[in-house]
């Protein structure tokens, strides 16, 4: 009874304050509940900005910089919202992403910059963007979910039909919730035809660029289908982007700039793919050249690099490692962060040499965390299920002046089983000599002049582009290998 009767408060609470939170959205002009106010998204922004820095890195291009600002800023003042304090920034990541951060903070990584094809397109996907801000659809999404779940919590106490269905009223729930991002994507969309076209560029060329967002998505197999997605799928948004671009141009006709060789002349040299001073694989190896260090990566897991972590696992998601830079400046005073930081039960310790690296292995587990009762009481620990127990196993390097360390993780059940890979991991980490992975070059965007006209494969050939990235080539040029490229075009090649 005490709690239903507890429930009901909070729910009451959270429809009070909804109610007293009513404001218009300056986008759509309806009347709405929103939990968060303006400063508390630009607070959220200043918050969230520094992680995203230190997770992501900013790319270093004063040139690009300087563009982004400039547009950025344009776009801005003719926005729903132009005082918000906005911030554009380029992060060093090869991935094709664009996002936004309550607040003002507007993000593009050096992969989506590498692949538009001239500022139409940019200036597309800056609307979208400057869209899902302006239409505060972070703060739409938090109340919905506030009021979803609060919702859902005091439906299944008050009714046995509901509590009966238990997980799949939940799922119903996030399938709710995933129409909600799927209808705030395609009112940015809008959006972003709205700003780009008012600030004078051919929002048809936004919807050319989800022609290469899909080959980017069928070339790797990762295709998400439509219903299941927060994002609605490339190909529909091309069809329905292109519809409303040229609704708004027969509308407002006018001269609508693409300026394709300003930009393509702009991006001549931006680095592509990985930046090997970050790191690298190859071979199945992991190689640091500014750090120096190297380690095998086992085959046939999946990895992902980030300035601040290496990433990897087994495709069958039981079991990972993770490298990352270790608190504390001596092995002692890190071995005490890590058991701090990640509640870790140690049941094996060690100190050791490691290729002539001082080190300590540790052998943990994750402790689940005690539950408080009312009062302040603390509830007696249940007896863990094994098949929920993470076992760790860590290595901690004094290498460079630092501390790094490497944590193998895997279920109780299966750890003895897993930790011969970690123990090869971990007890091949070593210096890193070879001039040749000391001194690798990053692959980079280069414009070149096409001297005849030819199908766009003979093309990329008078280049020296090997056949093995002509798909690569025609997802960045928008082109495909029989498509024909006249003579003075300006292309886009990958070469150091």
């Amino acid at each position: 009874m005490r709690k239903t009767s507890h429930l009901w408060l909070y729910f009451a609470t959270a429809v009070a304050l909804g109610l007293q939170s009513c404001s218009r959205n300056p986008v759509t002009g309806k009347k709405e509940i929103i939990f968060m106010s303006q400063d508390q998204e630009i607070a959220l922004g200043a918050q969230s900005h520094p992680s995203i820095v230190a997770t992501m890195g900013l790319y270093e291009d004063a040139k690009l910089q300087n563009f982004i600002n400039e547009k950025g800023k344009s776009m801005a003042a003719i926005s729903h919202r132009p005082d918000l304090p906005y911030q554009f920034h380029i992060v060093d990541s090869p991935v094709v992403n664009a996002f936004a951060v309550p607040g003002g903070y507007v993000y593009f990584t050096r992969g989506i910059m590498a692949h538009f094809n001239n500022e139409a397109e940019f200036m597309g996907v800056l609307g979208h963007e400057i869209g899902h801000i302006t239409a505060r659809h972070s703060a739409r999404q938090q109340t919905s979910q506030v009021l979803g779940t609060v919702g859902l919590m005091a439906g299944m106490v008050l009714s046995d039909k509901v509590r009966q269905m238990g997980d799949q009223a939940m799922q119903g729930l996030q399938m709710v919730l995933l129409s909600y991002s799927r209808a705030h994507e395609s009112e940015s969309d809008k959006i972003g035809v709205g700003y780009s076209s008012k600030v004078g560029y051919d929002a048809r060329e936004m919807a050319q660029f989800f022609g290469t967002i899909k080959r980017i998505s069928d070339k790797s197999g990762q295709a998400i289908p439509t219903f299941m997605s927060t994002h609605p799928d490339p190909g529909d948004r091309f069809t329905n982007v292109r519809q409303m671009a040229e609704e708004y141009q027969k509308a407002n006709p006018g001269q609508y700039l693409v300026e394709r060789e300003r930009y393509l002349r702009m991006i001549d040299g931006i680095i592509f793919g990985d930046d090997p001073k970050q790191g690298f694989v190859e071979n199945w190896n992991f190689y640091h050249p500014e750090l120096k260090f190297q380690f095998p990566v086992p085959r046939d897991w999946q990895y992902e690099n980030s300035p601040i972590q290496f990433q990897m696992a087994a495709k069958d998601g039981k079991s990972m490692m993770m490298l990352t830079v270790a608190e504390g400046k001596t092995l002692d005073e890190a071995a005490q962060n890590v058991v701090k930081n990640y509640n870790f039960k140690v049941l094996e310790n060690k100190k050791t040499t490691i290729n002539g690296i001082p080190a300590v292995v540790m052998v943990s587990q994750i402790q689940q965390q005690q539950q408080q009762q009312q009062g302040g009481q603390t509830a007696p620990q249940q007896a863990q299920d094994p098949n929920t127990v993470v076992q760790v196993a860590t290595y901690l390097y004094q290498y460079n002046g630092m501390v790094l360390a490497m944590h193998g993780m895997s279920y109780a059940p299966t750890f003895n089983t897993n930790f011969a890979t970690f123990r090869n991991v971990g007890e091949n980490f070593r210096n890193l000599n070879d001039p040749d992975k000391l001194n690798r070059k990053p692959d980079r965007i280069r414009i070149k002049t096409v001297a005849r006209t030819a199908a766009f494969k003979d093309v990329m050939k008078s280049f020296g582009m090997p056949d093995s990235k002509l798909e690569e080539l025609g997802i960045l040029n928008q082109l495909q290998a029989n498509d024909q490229v006249q003579q003075g075009t300006l292309v886009k090649i990958i070469s150091k």
